[in-house]
């Protein structure tokens, strides 16, 4: 009963602050986190990822799973500078402070592609041809730069609610 009041107060404040500007990134798309099916850094490549977006991993509870390591555990595929671990099969991670993520399989798929590493950046990132570059963009209103941080950080909530009611 009271995870069923902890999620309805999440829904209720996740619309109330607005749900604009946040992104569930699906790793792999349609293909999901499987072996030998995609090659994820080419995924990754594709994506932009903000402070306050998710990364979603959907498996085969079981089988696979999820582990954010260090840098040296991604390249090697080992365990080392574990920072979490998910094994739901529809696990929801996220993306709270801009610097670089790792996540493999721990399962021994790793060394079969079941890794992707991800680089999140902060609202205030502006790319250009030469990179990502940080450029403080008030030219419109701070204020409602600070209501989308906000209201990304109430989805990240209520998607953490909801994956651990599910």
């Amino acid at each position: 009963m009271a995870s069923r009041l902890l999620l309805a107060v999440a829904v209720v404040t996740g619309c109330a602050v607005g749900l604009s500007g946040a992104t569930v990134h699906i790793v792999g798309a349609n293909y999901g986190w499987k072996p030998n099916i995609i090659n994820y850094t080419l995924w990754s490549a594709s994506e932009t990822f903000f402070v306050g977006d998710l990364i979603s991993f959907w498996y085969q509870n079981g089988t696979h799973n999820v582990f954010e390591v260090n840098e040296t555990g991604y390249g090697n595929c080992t365990m080392d500078g574990v920072a979490g671990n998910w094994t739901s099969g529809k696990d929801f991670v996220p993306l709270a402070e801009p610097r670089r993520y790792f996540f493999i399989c721990g399962n021994g798929f790793c060394q079969a592609g079941m890794k992707v590493a991800i680089t999140v950046v902060d609202q205030d990132f502006q790319f250009h041809d030469h990179g990502p570059e940080m450029v403080p963009d008030c030219s419109a209103d701070c204020g409602t730069a600070a209501a989308s941080v906000a209201a990304r950080l109430t989805v990240t909530a209520l998607a953490v609610a909801i994956a651990a009611v599910a």
